[in-house]
C-alpha cells in the first residue's frame, strides 16, 4: 500500500518535529540546565575523548541540529550529523547497558539516531523550509517518490 504524496509529507513533518523536540530538549539541557562543564565532566567520566570538545559538539548539534529538523532545514546535513552525535552517544555511553532506557541502555540513541538517518535520506518533505528554498527553480518531489 502506497499512501499519497500528502500524506507521507505530513507523516514527515510530524516525525521531525517529534524527533526535533527531543533534540533539541537534549542540547538545552547539554548547554543551560547542565551546563557544558558538567556535561563535559560526565562525558570525561564515561571515557570521551577530548570531553569538553565533544560536550560543545553535542550540545550545539542537538541543539541546532533539532530544531534544524523541527523546521525543515538542511535535512541532510543535520540528520546526518544528530546521527554522529548518536554514534558516539551509542558507542561510549550506551552500548554495554543493554537495551532499556532505565538501566542506561541504547534504546533511545538506537531510536533517535535511526530517525535522523532517516530524515537524511528521505529529505524534509514539501512541509518545510528546504522545500521554501528550493522554490518553483527545480521541480520538487514529495517525498517517498
Amino acid at each position: 500500500m502506497t499512501f499519497p504524496a500528502p500524506a507521507r509529507d505530513l507523516a514527515v513533518l510530524l516525525t521531525r518535529v517529534a524527533v526535533g523536540l527531543v533534540f533539541l530538549a537534549h542540547g538545552w539541557q547539554k548547554l543551560f540546565t547542565n551546563g557544558i562543564d558538567g556535561t563535559a565532566a560526565f562525558f570525561d567520566q564515561a571515557g570521551v575523548p577530548a570531553a569538553s570538545a565533544a560536550a560543545w559538539f553535542a550540545a550545539l548539534v542537538e541543539l541546532v541540529g533539532g530544531a534544524a529538523l523541527v523546521v525543515g532545514l538542511a535535512l541532510p546535513v543535520a540528520g546526518l550529523l544528530l546521527l554522529a552525535d548518536m554514534a558516539g552517544a551509542f558507542v561510549f555511553v550506551h552500548a554495554g547497558a543493554g537495551l532499556f532506557v532505565e538501566q542506561g541502555g541504547a534504546e533511545l540513541v538506537l531510536t533517535l539516531g535511526a530517525a535522523a538517518l532517516v530524515l537524511a535520506v528521505l529529505g524534509a518533505g514539501r512541509f518545510s523550509v528546504d522545500h521554501l528554498l528550493a522554490g518553483r527553480h527545480r521541480t520538487a518531489q514529495p517525498v517517498g517518490s
